[in-house]
């Protein structure tokens, strides 16, 4: 068509008359014009008003192009009143030579209104006013030269949100209460044409009543009678400001579902005295005047250009008006012709997609929000949003609707939610996506860096044709988005998802609240999905799911690697494991000591009856070597308890040691000092040193609990805080370092240190201290919000955030050291309490089996003595029983005089050295254990040459004694060389009392040498 036009348009020019072969009027008009086209503007009487409009008008008329480098002029219509005189005046000198193309005006009244509604039709002049909601158009016929534009809610509008909220509950008879409506009988016209049928009952509220008792009275035939039902399921209350609809809907009889015609923002929709389940709305995102205005200059300069292609000269050059004589200008003036114009064109502007109805209303893009009255969980009444509408489609929420109509064939029946997210790792990652575009895994999300609304749904809209820029498509994936997921299918439910623009939580700055918070509260989202922290501020104006992640506040530091000090060796056992050693240590040779003393078996004077005994250094010098694993030339308990403890001690000795070999190699590897801060409450952080910086994120729930508890603290920080979690990070282990420690939430802390590739980092404090949780962010009384918790409880018993925390945190090198060096590294006595137990129950064992000692020697010991064939004791005996039940063998001789009794017993002084070294050698052991024929002296080795058979030896060499009378000297002889090493010469009398009892005896015929001198 434009091709036509504009070939059709050089016909004319080319075959026109005219000297050079050209069309002459463009060259005229272009000379009459003088370069610029005028416009003519009736501005509003308030200065600040009237200032903000000429500057708007002043930007929005050098953006249009027009034909032949035209240029807009605006002429201000001179109005210093606004009676109908006054303004009829200004109007007609505006319009007299040279005239306007159009004129742009701004009424303030409905009289205004009505007066440029008259004067657009009677001089044919297309006027475009803009309206407030104050200033509506006659519910008339439409007057195609006075276009409207209402920078408020137009009524039409109004009315096609109002009847798609009443479709989709399903509400068709419906009854309308005006309270202040100029003609009643337009609106209810108007209301018919909007929702295809009239409505089942009118009431009209616009007499003022003295009293409620009135306004019941009115409002009682919508109600239902005793035991029936309401004529209307739903009533429509319109025309009433905030205090007249409070008080109409205070006196509403039960019955019908009302709903609050009258846009309102949601801060002054009121709650209390209203009835449960009203339905209100209101517009969002309103658009600027200054929006408004340059998209009506826009309209008129796209109108002039298009006009101008095929009659420049009907259109560039309008004709002169004169409202004393308003005669017609032929059969098509110029303002006709440009309006016809103006009505079919249609462009995307700054409100939105641009057209004109065909009720002269110039259609601009509206987004409005649908709320319910609704009981929070403390039951106070609340407003909940249930749908938003924009252009004409109406998005109600699950839930939303009580009793909404099946979708006709082909539509979604899932609801699509708007889900914003931030990026926090491990919960949120994000990746660019693939060649062709795609996510392999995880979902497609946007990255637009703004949150403009109109500018998200323009992204949206392009990403579902795929013409989306490649730079703002990422892939999404992690903890919070398979959760997400989870909780798409389970509800169900379908999402578009995009990043927050300014990458923040969510805080209150300058009455605003930015981050996640700001887009819920505008509307741009239904839900925030990430590591999002629920804290009383954000509370009270969003709502949060169950928690689905609990942590605490946790401090990062950073190692530095410095020389092990020369108690370094100490680390890996606590003081009160080294002290517990070394008095278990003493405590268990105490013992050794006291049970060898104490049994007939121990290494004493008593029991081996030996010249080396085992003492209580003895014990230590053995409990030492055994501690540190060295062979050392120590004693070692011959009684059987000495030896149980013994065993015992060698076990708690190397499960001690082998513990502490272990834990310290893992110190020598981990061999790094880190800041030493206990926690948030540490006096490094509250008085801060000179040239000491910490810090935390901007907008987090960190910074909003230390600004809030801690003010003084948070004015150290706040200079030395980062944007994001990694850039905290990166500020730590920058070299030199920029931070000291970094503040922040200790799940997010601990993945990273996880990922810290060198293993230099390091999370403190955190110990259940100052606890949050994660939680999933919605606007106020959502109705998703107890959905969604249940779902999230029924994950949290079932095992599913359990599977997901193990997916997200189990899979890192340096996980297991997140913890304190000092605290977990070093090993107290607590971790070996089970060691010092089972070595107390090895000290009272001990003592029974000194006990079965001695029961053993004094009723089990003299009836193996009585016994025969004892020699086979000897091999397997160790503490002296074999010893103890050796006796003599039965024997029908008497080898009593061929028994040596021991060496010579000198007379004099100067042989008692000689003597003593025999003794010596007489006292040696010898384990015999075949028979063999007695080596003894001359007398001895005649006297066992005639017997008959083998002879057994006794353990000390001697041959065994015959009667009781040898065994008597041989014991006397023993006590006698005893006597003899204490060289005490007075005590020589039982060796004359020996000779005594020997000299009447027969002596045998082989005696000894010393048989022969007694």
């Amino acid at each position: 068509m434009e091709f036509v036009r504009a070939l059709w348009l050089g016909l004319a020019l080319a075959l026109g008359p005219g000297s050079a072969g050209g069309h002459p009027q463009p060259c005229g008009v272009l000379a009459r014009l003088g370069g610029s086209v005028r416009l003519g503007a009736l501005l509003p009487r308030a200065p600040f008003a009237r200032a903000r409009v000429r500057a708007a008008l002043a930007r929005a008329a050098l953006a249009p192009r027009l034909p032949h480098n035209l240029s807009l002029e605006l002429v201000v219509a001179a109005t210093p009143a606004r009676d109908p005189a006054s303004l009829a005046r200004g109007l007609c000198q505006a319009l007299a030579p040279p005239g306007v193309a159009a004129l742009l005006a701004f009424p303030e009244a409905r009289p205004e209104l009505l007066q440029l509604h008259f004067l657009a039709a009677a001089t044919e002049t297309p006027v475009l006013s803009l309206l407030r909601r104050e200033a509506r158009a006659p519910l008339g016929a439409p007057n195609p030269f006075h276009l409207q534009l209402h920078w408020a809610s137009p009524l039409e509008t109004l009315l096609d949100v109002l009847v798609a909220v009443l479709q989709a509950h399903a509400w068709e008879d419906v009854g309308l209460a005006l309270c202040r409506t100029q003609d009643p009988g337009g609106l209810v016209a108007l209301w018919t044409s909007r929702a295809g049928r009239p409505p089942q009952l009118v009431l009209d509220l616009s007499r003022r009543d003295t009293g409620d008792v009135g306004l019941r009275a009115r409002l009682a035939p919508m109600g239902a009678p005793v035991g029936g039902e309401a004529p209307v399921p739903a009533a429509v209350l319109l025309g009433c400001d905030i205090a007249r609809a409070r008080r109409v809907l205070g006196a509403v009889p039960p019955g019908p579902h009302w709903l609050l015609g009258t846009p309102l923002p949601p801060k002054a929709l009121p709650t209390a005295g209203l009835p449960p389940g009203l339905l209100a709305l209101g517009e969002v995102a309103q658009p600027p005047l200054e929006a408004a205005i340059h998209d009506t200059v826009q309209l008129v300069a796209r109108a002039l250009g298009s006009a101008a292609q095929v009659q420049p000269e009907n259109v560039l050059l309008p004709a002169a008006v004169n409202c004393g004589d308003l005669r017609p200008a032929g059969p098509e003036s110029p303002g006709r012709f440009l309006a016809r114009f103006l009505a079919n064109t249609s462009f995307q502007g700054r409100t939105g997609p641009v057209w004109v109805t065909g009720s002269s209303q110039v259609h601009t893009s509206r987004r409005f929000k649908v709320w319910s009255l609704r009981r929070d969980p403390r039951g106070a009444p609340a407003w909940a949003t249930v749908g938003s509408w924009r252009d004409g489609q109406l998005d109600l929420e699950p839930g939303g609707a009580s009793a909404r109509p099946p979708p006709p064939p082909g539509a979604q029946a899932r609801p699509k939610l708007r889900v914003v997210t931030l990026v926090e790792h491990p919960f949120v990652f994000a990746r660019d996506p693939d060649e062709d575009g795609q996510c392999p895994a995880g979902q497609l999300c946007l990255d637009p860096g703004t949150n403009d609304s109109a500018t998200l749904d323009a992204l949206f809209a392009e990403l579902a044709n795929g013409s989306v820029p490649r730079a703002l498509r990422k892939c999404c994936y992690g903890y919070c988005i398979d959760l997400l997921e989870r909780l798409a299918e389970d509800t169900p439910f379908d999402f578009e998802l995009y990043i927050v623009g300014d990458g923040k939580y969510g805080a209150l700055r300058d009455g605003r609240w930015t981050g996640l918070v700001g887009d819920l509260l505008a509307g741009r989202a239904h839900m925030a999905v990430t590591s999002f922290s629920i804290n009383s501020a954000r509370s009270q104006v969003v709502d949060f799911t169950s928690p689905f992640f609990s942590t605490s506040l946790g401090i990062m530091v950073r190692a530095r690697d410095t020389a092990s000090p020369i108690g370094a060796f100490m680390w890996p056992l606590h003081w009160s494991m080294w002290l517990g050693i070394f008095a278990a240590l003493h405590l268990t040779a105490l013992f050794l000591t006291l049970y060898e003393w104490r049994s007939p078996y121990g290494l004493t004077p008593r029991g081996r009856n030996r010249s080396t005994v085992f003492s209580y250094s003895s014990a230590l010098n053995l409990c030492y070597a055994i501690l540190f694993g060295r062979t050392v030339s120590s004693k070692t308990p011959k009684c059987p308890t000495g030896r149980l403890l013994m065993n015992l001690w060698a076990i708690f000795c190397l499960l001690v040691l082998s513990s502490y070999t272990a834990n310290l190699a893992a110190v020598m590897v981990g061999d790094k000092t880190f800041e030493e801060l206990s926690g948030i409450h540490d006096p490094k952080l509250h008085h801060p040193a000179q040239g000491f910086r910490f810090g935390t994120v901007w907008e987090s729930s960190a910074e909003a609990y230390i600004k809030k508890s801690f003010p003084e603290m948070h004015a150290h920080m706040r200079r030395h805080s980062a944007p994001t979690t990694p850039h905290g990070v990166a500020m730590l282990t920058s070299d030199p370092p920029k931070l000291n420690a970094f503040i922040m939430d200790k799940s997010l802390l601990d993945y990273e240190v996880s990922i810290d590739a060198d293993c230099k980092l390091l999370t403190v404090g955190g110990k259940g201290r100052n606890p949050m949780c994660y939680g999933i962010g919605l606007p106020q009384n959502s109705p998703l919000t107890s959905n969604l918790s249940e779902f999230i409880s029924r994950y949290k018993s079932s095992g599913f955030i359990d599977l997901l925390h193990d997916k997200w945190y189990k899979m890192v090198p340096c996980g297991k050291r997140v913890f304190a060096v000092t605290e977990t590294l070093q090993m107290s006595i607590y971790h070996f309490s089970g060691l010092f137990v089972l070595l107390c129950l090895g000290l009272g064992s001990a003592l029974l089996s000194s006990l079965g000692e001695h029961a053993f020697f004094r009723l089990a010991l003299p009836r193996i003595r009585k016994g025969s064939r004892l020699q086979y004791w000897l091999h397997t005996s160790q503490v002296g029983t074999g010893r103890a039940a050796e006796t003599a063998t039965p024997a029908d001789t008497d080898l009593a005089g061929s028994v040596p009794i021991g060496p010579e017993v000198p007379t004099a002084p100067e042989g008692w050295k000689r003597a003593r070294r025999a003794v010596d050698k007489e006292r040696r052991v010898r384990f015999l254990l075949e028979p063999a024929v007695v080596v003894a002296p001359e007398a001895d080795a005649y006297a066992y040459a005639e017997a008959e058979g083998p002879v057994w030896l006794c353990s000390n060499g001697r041959p065994p004694a015959a009667r009781p009378m040898g065994r008597l000297r041989q014991a006397l002889v023993r006590r006698g060389e005893l006597l003899a090493q204490l060289e005490d010469s007075a005590r020589h009398r039982p060796l004359r009392l020996l000779q005594a009892i020997a000299a009447p005896a027969e002596a045998p015929p082989h005696s000894g040498r010393r048989g022969s001198q007694e």
